[in-house]
């Protein structure tokens, strides 16, 4: 009987955000899995203990990059991680697009301000910026050349804090065709999903996000899936995925380009696609039983 930890996060005195995982922990369990939710922070947890520990929804890690980091390390000596720490390591980065662009990659164009550097900002369109560690809309913002001043504090803001900030053209595509999230389980595509804007006009940067509105199920196209296998293929270690989540908008061409790639903690959309749940927990079994 394998031995399975689907990490999360502690909500505290809120309910957890993450619906899927009593789903999941259950599905394993009928399949004749050990499987536990234990907080990733939680000092009292064995994870050497574990066949396998999932990087499930640790939604918190964003702001404590540092800790966070270290125990993606200190699991990865201790047991089989999914994802592997060095590809967690390196996509907890958001500077990984500037890899994946040099790698012939379709992405959103971005460029990085690292603390002390000064601000460089479009004067001719909307632009969005955002941390280089962040997730689910933190410290994002949407602005017009008119407004400026308010994201150079912004960048000081951030600064402050010790963060790189990245800047984007906004991609005005995504008011039409939205964003849309390619989900890979086990190195196969999962199913797929469209979600509206996240970054509406004059909503302050440090405003707490919607960070899935309007989620629908969506049947990508091959043009999707082509940008999507490329991007995957560009990771270090693809060899070593379990999960993976391609989010793409389109271009000022039209065409779809990534937005972000998410291989630590996606959610998996299941309430959504009830159907996958099975292949989600077959790939985690499999994993947990190692190579044959």
């Amino acid at each position: 009987m394998p031995r399975i930890a689907l990490a999360t996060y502690d909500p505290g005195t809120e309910p957890s955000r993450d619906a899927d995982l009593p789903v999941l922990v259950r599905a394993l369990t009928d399949a004749g899995a050990e499987a536990e939710a234990p907080y990733w922070d939680d000092p009292a947890v064995d994870w050497g203990g574990y066949d396998l520990v999932v990087i499930r929804s640790t939604w918190d890690y964003s702001w404590r990059a540092a800790e966070f980091g270290a125990w993606v390390d200190r699991v990865g000596t201790l047991t089989r991680l999914a994802n592997p720490a060095p590809v967690v390591r390196w996509n907890a980065d958001k500077r990984y697009l500037g890899e994946l662009a040099a790698a012939g990659v379709p992405t959103v164009p971005t460029r990085y301000t690292a603390p002390g550097e000064p601000a460089d900002l479009p004067a001719d369109r909307e632009f969005v910026v955002k941390p280089t560690w962040g997730a689910g809309g933190r410290f994002a913002a949407r602005y017009t050349p008119a407004e400026h001043d308010t994201a150079v504090r912004h960048l000081a803001r951030m600064h402050a804090e010790g963060f790189t900030a990245m800047v984007q053209p906004y991609m005005p595509g995504v008011d039409v065709g939205g964003e849309r999230a390619l989900q890979f389980f086990g190195g196969r595509l999962l199913h797929a999903s469209r979600k509206g804007a996240v970054l509406a006009p004059g909503t302050p940067y440090d405003a707490v996000k919607v960070p899935h509105p309007d989620l629908e199920r969506w049947r990508p196209t091959d043009a999707e899936l082509a940008v999507a296998e490329k991007a995957l293929a560009a990771v270090p270690g693809t060899a070593g995925l379990l999960y993976a989540r391609v989010d793409l908008v389109d271009g000022d061409d039209g065409e779809p380009r990534l937005m972000e790639l998410e291989l630590v903690e996606p959610n998996l959309f299941l309430r959504l696609h009830p159907e996958s749940l099975p292949g989600v927990t077959e790939a985690i079994l499999a994993a947990a039983r190692g190579p044959a």
